[in-house]
């Protein structure tokens, strides 16, 4: 009978030996982790990871008629030859640049403005989000109308104030009037310039909230001995938002070189190449010639470029990090090395500029270059009536330079807005003789009786079932992966982590021909299934990475206790985590939802049938050839933009918190 009894003991020691041997291999909570990555892991394998793998084959094949052969690396090495694949990626790279530097500048300008502000400061943050809120297809429309050289106002008012003739002097642009969009010297300058309008509130709201996490106390101990203002900025206020700042380029890098929506919707990569980066090459390649490989071809090119900085600026941001990291770490750099790596960094950046785009290096140095320079004369003025006593005349000065500064920046916000709306309420009849320009008279409803009689509503409903239905999806397998990267102890942990950054740098022209295929296998195609399926290929992995930041701000303690109290692990996420984590949750969800409502290259290649297109690429199907319905166009984005609108002005508070405890200091 003793016996009997050992041997259950016997193999319960046992079980517990090779339990304790797999923990030790899989980390402590492996179980546990597996049950919560499952779902995440699933969509990014099937609907990431492995049309990446079927994009590597199909690259080294070649349609031949109605045959697809072996042609090995023969698409890769036909790129070097290839001079449209060259100039894509210029463009990529002078599109970026440029943007990235306007945006991170006047961001900068923007949220310091912000941060000074005393009165007023939520309204004027939501007015100058509504560029990034409003879809891109509205942004695209919105501009295009606005820079036509027949109907447009962009060359009347410039006219009428005299800046138009001005530029033309000092060479910003070749001939006046100009032909923005049309003018293979202004295209690509216009093009940045609605980028970075669309761009400029995703930069202020992540450094506003960069600047409200910087101790204050460190500003008043500055003041204390003596610093200028420049110096608080340059020595505080740069150092405390290092971190964000490198957050914020490198998304924002990430989106606009793999843009395609909005160069397509506002010159399809004209005139000529002029605007074409290299996805819409990849996308002219793979749909329009049906060389399915060699579109394969140029976007796997590209990609390791862009894993490479991805690499890059994770380490960068975990040494920013990382406790104790530059005491336990020398430098092999000297500190008169260090200081001068950054400005030769810019300085080689900037050479390269002038080589490949001189044209547009001369408009942003122009451009840039009496920004600062007005900066830089009202702070003067502003320090030498402080140093005399005159503090009331100093502080005149400096809001007087505020407010002009918020003012130029609210008109460029609300300009294409307005014109928007106005335009809207224009009839047909007033667009075209461009009576009333700024003003409808009479206001008229035309536009919108106009647009209901194409199947308009059926596209908005479609745009809200997709997008409602991939953003609850996405939310809730980013919040189980989210939580188990941040808070379970298990194996290959940080290695998804950085896989998940890493398949949300991928364009969504890599993945649209597999996807397709893969669609067709099992019958989607022309379905709203297609798009539920395949959005959370770009809202997923950006949802987990910033939800991985939020779970890590959240005291790990108070889930202590609830273990203790006899909650399970999931009992303590869902009744603990998920009720402190709110603010996370809405900004994921308006990240993700704000995402799907605009998508266009998916719907756009997914989607024939008008029943079941969505809005961006319903919009576009309006135009024929060189008839663009302007005031149907303008009612249709009005009506777009008002739900996102509403969710954001409702949800504007938790979106600046959720950045903050995710993305600023996650």
């Amino acid at each position: 009978m003793t016996a009997l009894q050992t041997r259950p003991a016997a193999r319960a020691a046992a079980g517990g030996h090779t339990a304790s041997r797999t923990q030790r291999v899989l980390g402590k909570d492996w179980r546990l982790a597996a049950g919560f990555m499952a779902p995440t892991v699933v969509l990014v394998t099937l609907l990431i990871l492995v049309p990446i793998a079927l994009s590597a084959v199909l690259s080294t094949t070649e349609r031949h008629g109605a045959e697809t052969v072996f042609v090995g690396l023969d698409n890769y090495t036909s790129l070097v030859s290839d001079s449209l694949f060259h100039t894509g990626v210029i463009n990529s790279f002078v599109f970026t640049a440029y943007a990235e530097i306007f945006k991170v500048t006047l961001g900068l300008i923007a949220a310091l403005l912000l941060h000074h502000l005393r009165r007023g400061r939520a309204v004027v943050a939501g007015i100058l989000l509504l560029p990034w809120v409003v879809p891109t297809v509205v942004t695209a429309f919105t501009w295009r109308s606005l820079f036509d050289p027949i109907f447009g106002s962009v060359n009347t008012l410039l006219t009428a104030s005299g800046i138009g003739p001005m530029l033309a002097a000092v060479g910003l642009v070749p001939s006046w009037p100009a032909g923005w969009l049309s003018d293979a010297t202004l295209a690509m300058s216009s093009v940045i310039l609605v980028n970075v309008w669309k761009g400029i509130p995703f930069f202020a709201v992540c450094f506003l909230a960069g600047l409200k996490a910087i101790d204050n106390g460190l500003h008043e101990a500055a003041m204390v001995d003596g610093a200028s203002p420049w110096q608080r900025f340059v020595h505080v206020t740069l150092p405390g938002l290092r971190h964000v700042i490198i957050v914020t380029t490198l998304l924002s890098s990430i989106w606009t070189f793999n843009n395609f929506d909005l160069i397509w919707l506002m010159t399809q990569g004209g005139p000529g190449d002029a605007t074409a980066p290299y996805v819409l090459v990849a996308y002219s390649k793979a749909i329009q010639q049906l060389q399915f490989g060699a579109g394969a071809a140029v976007t796997l090119v590209m990609v390791p470029v862009i894993g490479v900085l991805v690499v890059i600026l994770v380490r960068m941001m975990r040494t920013a990090d990382g406790p104790g990291t530059s005491e336990t770490r020398p430098s092999r750099l000297t500190r008169g090395q260090r200081k001068a790596l950054p400005w030769i960094v810019v300085a080689a950046c900037a050479a390269v500029l002038v080589w490949i785009s001189p044209h547009i290096f001369w408009q942003t140095t122009v451009v840039l270059g009496v920004s600062v320079l007005l900066a830089a004369v009202v702070g003067r003025v502003a320090s030498a009536l402080g140093a005399r006593g005159k503090r009331t005349a100093s502080r005149l000065v400096t809001g007087t330079g505020s407010g002009v500064a918020l003012a130029v920046l609210l008109v460029f916000t609300l300009g294409p807005l307005y014109w928007m709306v106005v335009t809207a309420f224009k009839s047909d009849l007033q667009i075209v003789q461009r009576s009333s320009d700024l003003w409808p008279t009479p206001w008229s409803t035309e536009q919108f009786v106009s647009l209901f009689t194409r199947p308009f509503g059926t596209w908005y409903l479609n745009t809200i079932l997709v997008s409602a239905a991939s953003t609850v999806i996405a939310l809730i397998c980013a919040a189980l992966a989210g939580y188990a990267l941040a808070r379970l102890k298990f194996r290959g942990a940080q290695g998804f982590t950085v896989t998940v950054l890493l398949t949300y740098v991928m364009p969504g022209a890599l993945l649209f021909i597999p996807l397709y295929q893969m669609l067709a296998a099992f019958g989607l195609i022309d379905t709203r299934w297609a798009l539920v399926v395949t959005y959370p290929t770009f809202t997923l992995p950006f949802a987990t990475w910033l939800l991985v930041g939020y779970f890590r701000s959240i005291p790990a303690e108070l889930e202590e206790s609830a273990l203790v109290d006899g909650c399970s692990r999931f009992q303590a996420f869902y009744r603990i985590v998920l009720p402190l984590a709110k603010p996370g949750l809405l900004a994921v969800a308006l990240f993700t939802l704000t995402n799907a409502w605009n998508e266009f290259l998916f719907a756009f290649v997914f989607i024939t049938k008008d029943e079941y297109k969505t809005l961006p690429v319903g919009m576009q199907s309006m135009i024929f050839g060189d008839v663009v319905p302007q005031g149907q166009l303008a009612a249709a984005s009005l009506l777009i933009s008002i739900p996102v609108v509403l969710m954001y002005s409702f949800g504007q508070r938790f979106l600046t918190e959720g950045l903050t405890a995710g993305a600023v200091k996650g």
